[in-house]
């Protein structure tokens, strides 16, 4: 018993051993197991943390390029706008396409009695075999012809219906390619509505990243060959304020590296120089020169004023650029932001902030235009046609303008041009302070000498800012000087809305501008229209 004790020890024994042995290679195996899980777990975050830095440098990539990536872009034209449509081939179903085999007589035919069968009854349950195999086949062909008759009907069927398609599809294409046949007859004669249609096609192709808006006005102004650009601008946040993205062991966490505050708001205000010369390069190198000599683009951004709640639009940019400068450019190579700075526009010094600046031209008001057939109407017309006011009754109504609009006082001065010139004072009259306005009844090009001796004046009579206001229309060399000179300009067109707008009468403003005004024109310096 003693020795069988021993022997069920030792079995207990190695049975231990065995289960510590299995216990510790089942543990080595979980700590291996775990450490495996650890691996691919550091793995899986780290790739994670590169993907998210490669995302971040993707899109730093699209925003450097928006400008580089328009450069190789063939320019938009009508020809690339024709429709060519594509007509599908006719394709009916396979069944009616396919021919059915005929009825064989040689499948239906008996046999002719052999033999002795000749004698023995067998001629005539020939003639009767005979006679019933006639009738299954004269039915089966009878079938097969209406089936046939049937495919026929149906495939013809198919067809008159498919070329009647084709019909429909061929006279919308020659609608289509014929309404933009007249649209550029319209664009090459300089009428504004082909220009401004022409232009947003322009800029509906042009394709920018994920997150740019795609809002935008166009005006044409034919008698300067120019055209108004109101583009809505991409917000901050498409600009990354993410550099990269590190994980964190210690805490089993991917962290944001973030990107420099400095760096985002020269690489915003990088960007927005980017989209207004983009813009610039899309129009001028799809238009032709003679009828678009410059562009005016004005860029402000839909966003929400952070110290009021309010909606806000501010203006960003603006810069009025001229295709003979604007061609000498070399855009793969320029610094946008220094490039914008040549051409002299105005830039927010923190766009970021949304600091806004003052445009070169209001859009809402130069979006007005004269009627073209309003020197034919304005006799029959009981609207008050401004040229035909007397000096009186102009001066009156320009100063019931200005007043409605917030002058605080109005002092007529002598003039010895036949205009009106007043001197008025307000907060929030234009620029603030004194105001002095001249008013021209010309029927013709108010000439750059006008604006240049309103300067003169304005230093006379130690002026904040100046206002000319005019039936008629100014040329461009005369808005880039007012500019830069505190003067305020009102055409024919603005003078109607704002009279509409802050008197509610409805004049007829003056003469219609030239549909197709020379080049010298637009640039004269020494001659005005005949005042009225």
């Amino acid at each position: 018993m003693a020795g069988g004790r021993s022997e069920w020890e030792r079995r207990q024994a190695a049975l231990r051993r065995e289960a510590e042995r299995r216990a510790r290679e089942a543990a080595k195996i979980a700590k291996e197991q775990e450490r495996e899980r650890q691996r691919q777990h550091l793995e899986r975050q780290q790739s994670t943390a590169e993907r998210k830095t490669a995302t971040v440098a993707q899109r730093i990539e699209e925003l450097d390029r928006v400008l580089l990536s328009a450069l190789g872009v063939r320019p938009l034209s009508f020809d690339q706008m024709r429709v060519a449509g594509s007509i599908r081939p006719f394709e009916p179903e396979p069944r009616l396409t396919v021919s059915e085999t005929a009825p064989d007589w040689a499948a239906y035919e008996p046999s002719p009695p052999a033999g002795l069968g000749k004698y023995f009854g067998g001629k005539a349950r020939y003639e009767q075999a005979l006679a019933e195999a006639r009738t299954r086949y004269n039915r089966a062909t009878d079938s097969y012809q209406q089936r046939v008759q049937q495919r026929l009907t149906e495939l013809n069927a198919a067809r008159s219906a498919y070329d009647r398609q084709v019909a429909e599809e061929q006279k919308k294409i020659a609608e289509a390619n014929a309404r933009l046949n007249q649209i550029r007859t319209d664009f090459n004669t300089g009428r504004p509505e082909a220009v401004e249609w022409f232009a947003s096609k322009i800029l509906e192709r042009s394709t920018y990243p994920t997150g740019f808006p795609k809002i935008f006005q166009v005006a044409y102004r034919p008698e300067n060959h120019d055209l108004v650009v109101e583009l809505e601008l991409p917000p901050q946040g498409v600009v990354p304020e993410v550099r990269a993205y590190k994980y964190v062991k210690s805490r089993d966490a991917i962290d944001p590296v973030p990107r420099p505050q400095t760096e985002v708001k020269q690489r915003y205000a990088k960007l927005l120089a980017c989209v207004a010369l983009r813009t610039l390069h899309e129009i001028f190198t799809a238009s032709p020169r003679e009828l678009v000599e410059a562009i005016v683009f004005n860029g402000r951004l839909n966003t929400i004023d952070q110290a009021t709640g309010k909606k806000v639009r501010p203006h960003l940019l603006s810069v009025e650029a001229e295709r003979a400068e604007f061609e000498d450019l070399v855009l793969a190579e320029v610094n946008p932001v220094a490039c914008l700075k040549r051409l002299n526009a105005l830039v927010s010094p923190n766009p970021y902030d949304l600091e806004s600046i003052e445009p070169f031209i209001t859009f809402d008001l130069k979006r007005f235009r004269f009627s073209e057939d309003m020197d034919v109407v304005s006799g029959l017309d009981s609207r008050r046609n401004l040229l035909k006011l007397s000096p009186t009754e102009f001066e009156h109504l320009v100063r019931e303008l200005f007043v409605a609009m917030g002058a605080e006082a109005w002092t007529t001065i002598p003039s010895k041009d036949g205009g009106v010139d007043a001197v008025a004072t307000s907060d929030n009259l234009f620029f603030g302070g004194v105001c002095l306005i001249q008013a021209k009844r010309w029927a013709n090009l108010v000439g750059l000498e006008a604006v240049h001796a309103l300067t003169g004046v304005m230093a006379d009579h130690n002026a904040t800012t100046g206002v000319l206001v005019t039936t008629s229309w100014f040329g461009r060399a005369s808005e880039q000087f007012a500019q830069r000179n505190r003067i305020t300009l009102i055409n024919g067109a603005e003078l109607k809305h704002l009279i509409r707008k802050h008197l509610n009468i409805d004049v007829i403003p003056g003469t219609s501008p030239p549909r197709q005004a020379k080049a010298s024109d637009n640039r004269q310096s020494g001659r005005s229209g005949p005042a009225v």
